[in-house]
């Protein structure tokens, strides 16, 4: 295996900026994971793990300006877009410190013995428990809010769980200086600083999710990158669970009422949205049905204009930027595609946002154009235009699966008093399609929320689980029954009275924890 030096980059002028590290071989991949695993009884403690992670945001927001300056210099995000997504990181910690400290998601359940029952039931108790080290795998476009100290890492250490990250190779630097803030946590609080350990290179990446040790990964990147994990997480004489965020179209359906009604407001938005981040979020609305006619017009010179005005930006990498300006070109291409906006080169380290379209008809069957289906990462979407209603629903039931999908209707439509239910069928549709569906509001921006869910079918995510929200820590655990268990040999959880302090249903009724006195 190899190990070349890891060097930090600077994406705005496509030079090294210093040595970082070096890539992991095999051994050390093994080294990392072996510590991780003789870690993991350390984390057996619900109230430590609650701590670290409030240390550890306590760690990153004190060390916010060398965070920020770190991962701009590396990622050309800029310093108001970083300082942002650092606040998303440490709220989220917090929010899985509130998240152990509940309890819920051990999901505890507790049936006595009952001799009478025909046949007749033991002493059982249920509750779940850690599945032992993920492998993380760090994202490029968020280099902390889905990387080192990201909710993958949170929501695993709120399981019990110790992580092994791989690094991801547009943020090294930033990457090791999140570790090193982790592991000091971890120390502070009188945990082995491995329940957090870092490796980098492509290498030492096959190499952990094939480890014997590792029991779950977590992944957020493109479809053939994450599909080859996943793979490789499935061909393992003992598989293991992956949880892969892959890629994602994130459709649009603009009815038609709506345009007539709004065309320029939804068209400014749609520009706004779509050249967020020089087009780098994973929720970019990358493909738009609009209507033909008078407000589908409105709509597109609105886009037009907001696109237009838009600057040139840095995308994280050369190699990213290289991805973006042949694939628009390629798509630019097709036999009936416009470029009111041409997307593409902006520079010699920059892109252009711009956007294409198409008519609508051109997409209901497979051929040449099934291209403008499929994600194309940067400031691109794809506006298609219909002529009949009949033709949003057979393009929908073209597309893959998705992380969100967004539907903007008419004051009447959204009121229910026009649309003859057309609505309720397009939500339905959509809903089908991703995990979060928006209406009237646009899908840039995920709220850290217990009742988000950040996934959707595939290729959006390899699973059915979120990555984002209070329920993201079920990934990481898994149910054990306990049957005529010694009570002086139960998990505390498990014990009769409660006196641990979680929600618990107790023979088919819940009880809850009573609060402690102010």
């Amino acid at each position: 295996m190899s190990t070349a030096p890891v060097w930090s980059v600077d994406p705005r002028t496509g030079k090294p900026r210093e040595e970082v590290a070096s890539e992991a071989s095999e051994h050390e991949v093994d080294e990392a994971v072996r510590a991780a695993w003789a870690a993991r009884g350390a984390l057996a403690d619900r109230g430590v793990r609650a701590a670290l992670l409030r240390t550890a945001a306590e760690l990153l927001d004190g060390a916010a300006e060398h965070v920020v300056e770190a991962a701009d210099a590396e990622t050309a995000l800029g310093p108001v877009r970083l300082t942002g997504e650092l606040a998303r990181t440490t709220a989220q910690l917090r929010a899985f410190a509130d998240v152990v400290d509940e309890g819920a998601f051990l999901d505890v359940r507790i049936d006595h013995a009952d001799p009478d029952r025909t046949p007749p039931w033991p002493d059982l108790r249920r509750m779940k428990v850690p599945l032992g080290v993920v492998a993380v795998y760090s994202a490029s476009n968020f280099p902390l809010a889905f990387s080192v100290p990201g909710g993958d890492t949170a929501s695993a250490l709120a399981a019990g769980c110790p992580v092994v990250v791989k690094a991801h190779p547009a943020h090294p630097a930033t990457s090791e200086l999140c570790a090193a803030l982790l592991r000091r946590a971890a120390v502070r609080v009188g945990l082995p600083p491995d329940v957090v350990t870092l490796v980098h290179g492509f290498d030492a990446g096959v190499a952990l999710v094939r480890h014997p040790l590792v029991s779950a990964a977590g992944f957020t990147g493109s479809v053939r990158g994450g599909r080859a994990l996943f793979d490789a997480a499935a061909a393992r004489p003992v598989p293991i669970p992956f949880h892969g965020e892959l890629g994602s179209l994130n459709p649009v359906v603009v009815t038609r009422a709506a345009a007539e009604e709004r065309g320029e407001e939804i068209g400014a938005g749609l520009g706004a949205s779509m050249t967020l981040g020089v087009g780098q979020f994973c929720t970019k609305p990358g493909f738009v049905l609009v209507p033909a006619g008078a407000g589908g017009d409105a709509l597109v010179k609105a886009l037009t204009a907001v696109v237009s005005d838009s600057e040139a930006g840095v995308m994280l990498d050369h190699r990213m930027r290289d991805a973006f300006v042949a694939g628009v070109a390629e798509r630019a291409a097709l036999d009936g595609v416009g470029a009111p906006v041409t997307p593409g080169p902006g520079g010699e380290h920059t892109v252009s946002a711009g956007f294409l379209t198409v008519g609508a008809s051109a997409l209901v069957a497979s051929g040449p154009h099934d291209l403008l289906l499929e994600e194309c990462f940067g400031p691109v979407t794809v506006v298609a235009r219909y002529e009949h209603p009949s033709e949003i629903g057979a393009v929908l039931s073209r597309l893959p699966g998705n992380l969100t999908a967004t539907l903007q209707l008419s004051a009447g439509e959204a009121a229910g008093s026009e649309g003859g239910g057309e609505a309720e069928l397009l939500l339905a549709s959509l809903s089908g399609l991703a995990g979060r569906v928006v209406v009237d509001g646009w899908p840039t921006g995920v709220a850290v929320a217990p009742a988000q869910h950040h996934g959707g079918p595939y290729p959006a995510t390899t699973s059915t689980s979120t990555s984002v929200g209070a329920t993201a820590v079920e990934r990481w655990v898994r149910p054990v029954t306990y049957q005529d268990v010694p009570e002086v040999l139960l998990p505390g959880e498990l014990r009769e009275g409660g006196g641990v302090g979680v929600p618990r249903r107790v023979d088919g009724r819940w009880e809850f924890p009573t609060p402690p006195l102010p």
